[in-house]
C-alpha cells in the first residue's frame, strides 16, 4: 500500500515538472518572440530614420534662393506675441525660424537633416538670430509638455505627433499648421495619400484646441486663384485659460 501511494506520488510530481517545464518553455517562447519583434521594429525605424534623412539631405544640399517662410506665417505675423519661445517643426533650412526670430522670439528649429540644420546655425549664427537649431527626430522625440508659445509646422505631416504639439504648448500658445492636401489641382508634393490632410482634417486632428484661422479650398471655383492644393490653419491652446483672460 506505501509502495503504491509513494508510485502515485512520483507520478504526480513527474505530472507536475512535465507541466511546469511546457508552461516555462511556451512563456520563454513567447518572451523570444516579443523580443524578436521589438528588435525588428527597432531595426526598421533606424532603416526607416537613415532613408529619410539620407533623401532630405541631398534635397537640402540642392537648394538654391533664399529661405521662404509659410504663407500661413507670413500671412498673420499679426498674431505673434511680442516675446517669448518658438519652435520651428521639420524646419528644414529654416525659413519660419527666421521668421520669427526676426520678430524678436527665441526659436527652436528641429529637423532630420543634418545638413539643413548646419546650414541654419551657420546664418543664424551670421544674422545674429536667436535660433537654436538642433538634429532631432521629432517623431521618436516629440516636444515637452508645455514649452513653446508658438509652435510652426509646414509641409510635414505625422498624425501620431498631433497631441504630444498640442501638450507642448503653453497656455494661450499658438499653432501655425499648413500642409498638402488630398484635393489637388496640380502634382504639387507628396504622391501618395497618407502624407496629404483628407478634407478639413486639420479642424479635426486640432480639435482640442481654439480655432483662429483656416483655410481651405479645395477645387471650388476658379482653381488658378487662391490657395489650391494645401490647407492652413491656426489654433490657440485655451484648455489652461482662465474665463477673466479669454
Amino acid at each position: 500500500m506505501t509502495s503504491r501511494r509513494a508510485i502515485n506520488n512520483s507520478y504526480r510530481y513527474i505530472s507536475s515538472t512535465v507541466v511546469f517545464w511546457r508552461d516555462l518553455n511556451a512563456l520563454t517562447g513567447r518572451i523570444s518572440r516579443r523580443s524578436s519583434f521589438r528588435a525588428m521594429r527597432r531595426c526598421d525605424n533606424i532603416t526607416r530614420y537613415m532613408s529619410s534623412k539620407a533623401k532630405w539631405n541631398e534635397r537640402y544640399r540642392a537648394a538654391t534662393g533664399e529661405r521662404q517662410a509659410a504663407q500661413v506665417l507670413k500671412e498673420n505675423l499679426h498674431l505673434l506675441p511680442d516675446h517669448g519661445r518658438a519652435l520651428d517643426l521639420a524646419c528644414g533650412l529654416g525659413g519660419n525660424a527666421i521668421l520669427m526670430a526676426q520678430q524678436g522670439l527665441q526659436v527652436d528649429a528641429w529637423d532630420i537633416a543634418d545638413v539643413a540644420v548646419t546650414a541654419l546655425q551657420d546664418l543664424a549664427l551670421k544674422r545674429q538670430l536667436s535660433i537654436q537649431a538642433e538634429v532631432r527626430d521629432v517623431e521618436v522625440h516629440p516636444p515637452e509638455p508645455e514649452t513653446f508659445d508658438v509652435i510652426v509646422v509646414s509641409y510635414f505631416l505625422d498624425r501620431n505627433i498631433i497631441p504630444a504639439l498640442i501638450h507642448a504648448l503653453k497656455p494661450g500658445g499658438l499653432i501655425y499648421y499648413q500642409t498638402f492636401t488630398r484635393q489637388r489641382v496640380s502634382d504639387r508634393g507628396p504622391q501618395q495619400a497618407e502624407f496629404r490632410l483628407a478634407d478639413q482634417e486639420l479642424l479635426q486632428l486640432f480639435s482640442g484646441v481654439q480655432v483662429v484661422f483656416y483655410r481651405e479650398e479645395g477645387r471650388i471655383g476658379d482653381a488658378c486663384k487662391g490657395l489650391r492644393d494645401e490647407a492652413m490653419f491656426i489654433g490657440r491652446n485655451i484648455a489652461l485659460q482662465s474665463t477673466s483672460s479669454l
